[in-house]
Parts: structure tokens; sequence; C-alpha cells
């Protein structure tokens, strides 16, 4: 088990379908990737989680556990909530916790976790008075948001490539909050 542990959040955007190869390349980083999807996310999924609770080595998270069961998952060192969807990004800035994946990312503000986030919208919803105040709202409280220049650059509605994706600009902004060794 790696000293360094991430909890993986992703939301039901179409970037979710290579989150197995996300997973691959943050433990190519030496992390312990614990991971967790929405419900949606969980739902489009559904026939590779056991895939993944098998490269993870952890389950697959979705719900939150019940009252008295022991916690399956180590505690993090790093969040990263990629792709976050308009809805992710907004109940998370609301605290809106009825989501596993926003609770945990909610209570790891409060934790001093850190935490980036990377949203997938397109550049409609950024016409939305809400998502900007979302966005100015979660890095006032300290997270990382990839949005724009050097992070996710919305594309115009039906115009995505899932694949462009920047995946790489979200594992190096989490592998930067990881301490330097002392010495």
């Amino acid at each position: 088990m790696a000293d360094h542990v991430l909890y993986l959040f992703g939301s039901a955007a179409p970037p979710v379908f290579d989150i197995a190869e996300v997973v691959e390349r943050a433990q190519a980083d030496g992390w312990d990737v614990c991971l967790g999807l929405t419900p949606t996310a969980a739902l489009w999924l559904a026939d590779n989680l056991p895939a993944l609770e098998a490269l993870t080595g952890h389950p697959v998270r979705s719900r939150y556990k019940l009252p008295g069961q022991p916690d399956a998952w180590p505690p993090a060192s790093a969040v990263l909530l990629a792709p976050a969807t308009f809805n992710t990004i907004n109940s998370w800035a609301l605290g809106i916790t009825t989501s596993f994946t926003v609770g945990c990312a909610a209570e790891a503000i409060g934790k001093g976790i850190p935490l980036v986030a990377m949203p997938c919208v397109n550049a409609a919803f950024l016409k939305h008075p809400q998502f900007d105040r979302s966005v100015t709202d979660l890095r006032g409280a300290g997270v990382e948001m990839l949005l724009g220049e050097g992070g996710f650059v919305p594309n115009l509605p039906g115009r995505g490539d899932p694949k462009a994706y920047p995946w790489e600009r979200a594992l190096a902004a989490v592998l930067r909050t990881r301490p330097t060794p002392a010495g």
C-alpha cells in the first residue's frame, strides 16, 4: 500500500469512462487510489465496477456507509474530483451533500485535505450565474479549481471530445499537493 492515499471522485460526464486508465496513472505516481463515483457515474460504469475494485484494491463507493459500519478506505492524503459536472460543482459549493462524493469533498475542506477539482461542463453552463459563484466559493475555500487556461477549457454544447479531457493536468496538480521528502 502506498504512503499517499488519493480519493479520486468522478461525476457522470463522458471522461469518466477513462477512469481505469486514470487510476493506473495515479498508481504509477505512487498513489493508493480509492475510487468514488456519483450515483449516475456508478450506473454508467456498473459493468466495470468489479474490475475497478480489483484495480484499486478498495471498494468503489457511490453511497454513504451505514451508521456503525467501519470505513472501508484509508484516510485521504488528497482528493481529486474530476470530471466534475455542473451539478457536482454547485452542490459542493452550496453544501448539498446528498451524494457520497460531494459529501466527502465538502468534509475534506474542513479537514484541510488538499483538494483539486477539474470541471467538465460546456460553455453554456458558464453563463449560469450560480456556476461562477460556486467556482469562486470553492477556490476561496482552498480548492484548486482547474478551469480555463491550464485546466479544462469548456467547449460549445455538443462539441466536446471526451478523449481531449486533460487528465494529465489534474494528475499533475494533485501530485503537487504531496509533501516533498525532507533531506
